[in-house]
């Protein structure tokens, strides 16, 4: 979503293939730490703690991009996304940590920590969508 006049192609092209990947993976470990809660197989636990491991590690090459483009002169609505984004790595790193316990003691923290990766993630994602849909005069 990333403005692409006087960027990188390869940056802009790169950037949009690997942001949306670390979200997937983060959904998916909300998931599995809620099918933890319900039914305390410790496969759930552990699954999540892989799948945030990845996300994390997919995340990294999208957040240097947009940190270039953010010292370039990135507009409002993609500063905000930056930072959003970048707190909900935060937390996720937080969380592997918490994910990295034995398997009753992720209760409940990991997944309050899990729902706010995903929290802030889409709400990053969708004010960068309605913002750049507004700058663009179309409808919302």
């Amino acid at each position: 979503m990333f403005h692409t006049s006087g960027r990188s192609v390869f940056g802009v092209t790169l950037y949009t293939l690997l942001e949306p990947l670390p979200l997937g993976f983060f959904v998916a470990a909300w998931f599995f730490d809620i099918l933890y809660l319900q039914t305390f197989v410790i496969m759930w636990t552990k699954s999540a703690s892989w799948l945030i491991t990845i996300g994390l590690v997919l995340a990294i090459l999208p957040r240097f991009i947009s940190l270039v483009y953010l010292f370039r002169g990135a507009r409002p609505n993609e500063k905000t996304h930056f930072w959003l984004s970048l707190l909900a790595i935060v937390l996720a790193v937080v969380n592997a940590f918490i994910h990295s316990r034995d398997a009753y003691a992720v209760v409940p923290l990991g997944v309050t920590l899990s729902t706010l990766v995903v929290a802030l993630l889409l709400i990053a994602n969708v004010q960068l969508v309605l913002r750049e849909r507004r700058t663009q005069g179309g409808r919302v």
